[in-house]
């Protein structure tokens, strides 16, 4: 088998400008940023005037053959330099150090509508798309009907892209990037646009793409199932370095084992405290276990000047979206009294199995649930990683709830 794509040593490096003394503590208006321009004309070139300057590597270090034909997952947590690691393979940006080799077209499909042009019709782009990646015009259009029909854009065909919505651009920006026969298709999380149905149909033309027509596939998602039905190789990155390279299932195990850290989420005051009141002077929270029995554990410290009426506390998990998921409620008899109110209570909350995604805690704490002392509104956030249900061969999506039950199965003979 002939090799795809060879990366030895791939570096990307970025320098990171931080401002310093008094400009980053007020607003910085246009007449600021002239009158530093003006006065860093008389200043010596080596004084970097307000700012300070700070190496980033958003990779470093990265080597790795694929073979043609080979599908494999990308996979860490958000920074790794997942994305970076795609657009040096792109040609979009160039790397600091190392080489890369390519064998064969590439098609890209990195962010929504990449490569479109607005002002162009649907049938336009699909041309101008195909023009880009070297195909002929016949060739073009002899796929030209199955592009339109896997995108499902006939009736927007003479219509310019600029009107479609972000799940039309995206139907129509995979379609021609996976039916132009590239000799390597490359996708990023952009799937997580379209609906389950889209997504589902997606894969599945991935994973003809590379078994049936032996074309190289690189795919970056977080949704390790679907890594899992996809690929057969996982490349695990981690603060911008290669952390495993190897079958997709060890990949993922080792991401897995990873995240079980769980790092601590924290909030802590920073308005004047009331002093006449009881609230919250600081929470934080941490993840224990793993899926489908995590649980939350929450740490509250409050801050009260006596006299104030005992209180109990309540806590809602919202999905990224704001919809509240399950509210918590410890206690519905009062429980914090102006003598305990300077303790620290610590809560752990049974969380259901939960579709993998971000989700957030707010706290509320008063005397009923008609009057509220004090809250912190989205003041904690966690991470659910893991799908509640270990092999499942298709991914957990949002489209028919949040929580994935335990079902069983019974067969009774008749």
């Amino acid at each position: 088998m002939s090799l795809a794509i060879r990366v030895e040593n791939l570096g990307k490096k970025y320098l990171l400008r931080h401002q310093v003394g008094r400009s980053r503590h007020r607003y910085v208006a246009l007449r600021d940023v002239l009158a530093y321009k003006i006065k860093s004309l008389f200043q010596s070139r080596g004084a970097d005037g307000d700012q300070s300057r700070e190496e980033f590597w958003a990779l470093k270090n990265v080597s790795f053959e694929i073979q043609q034909g080979d599908a494999v997952g990308i996979i860490g947590r958000n920074g790794a330099g997942k994305s970076t690691l795609l657009k040096l393979l792109s040609r979009i940006t160039e790397p600091s150090e190392g080489q890369i080799e390519l064998e064969g077209r590439m098609a890209s499909l990195l962010e929504v509508g990449t490569g479109f042009h607005p002002e162009l019709t649907a049938r336009e782009n699909i041309y101008l798309n195909g023009a880009i990646m070297g195909m002929t015009r016949a060739e073009i259009k002899r796929k030209f009907d199955e592009i339109v029909a896997f995108a499902e854009v006939e009736k927007f065909l003479d219509t310019p892209v600029k009107h479609f919505s972000s799940g039309m651009y995206m139907r129509l920006a995979f379609a021609v990037a996976a039916h132009l026969e590239p000799e390597i298709l490359v996708v990023d999380e952009v799937l997580a646009v379209g609906d389950a149905a889209f997504q589902k149909k997606c894969l599945g033309k991935m994973r003809e793409v590379s078994r049936t027509q032996g074309r190289t596939v690189l795919f970056v998602s977080h949704n390790m199932p679907a890594i899992q039905n996809l690929c057969t190789r996982g490349v695990l990155l981690k603060q911008g370095r290669v952390v495993i390279d190897s079958d997709v299932k060890s990949c993922i195990r080792e991401y897995e084992l990873g995240n079980q850290a769980n790092p601590m989420s924290e909030w802590r005051q920073t308005k004047p405290l009331s002093s006449t009141n009881l609230g919250f002077e600081s929470i934080s929270s941490k993840l224990i276990g793993r899926q489908p029995a995590i649980k939350l554990r929450l740490e509250c410290r409050f801050y009260g000047h006596g006299g104030h009426r005992p209180a109990i506390i309540a806590f809602d998990i919202m999905d990224s979206l704001g919809a509240t998921i399950m509210q918590s409620l410890p206690s519905a008899e009062p429980f914090i009294t102006p003598q305990n109110s300077k303790n620290n209570f610590n809560f752990e909350i049974e969380l259901p199995p939960l579709v993998p995604g971000e989700y957030r805690v707010t706290a509320w704490i008063g005397p009923h649930n008609l009057e509220t002392f004090d809250a912190v509104i989205d003041g904690i956030a966690f991470e659910i990683q893991e799908s509640p249900s270990p092999g499942r061969t298709f991914p957990h999506t949002p489209d028919h709830g949040f929580i994935v039950p335990n079902t069983s199965i019974e067969m009774k003979n008749i």
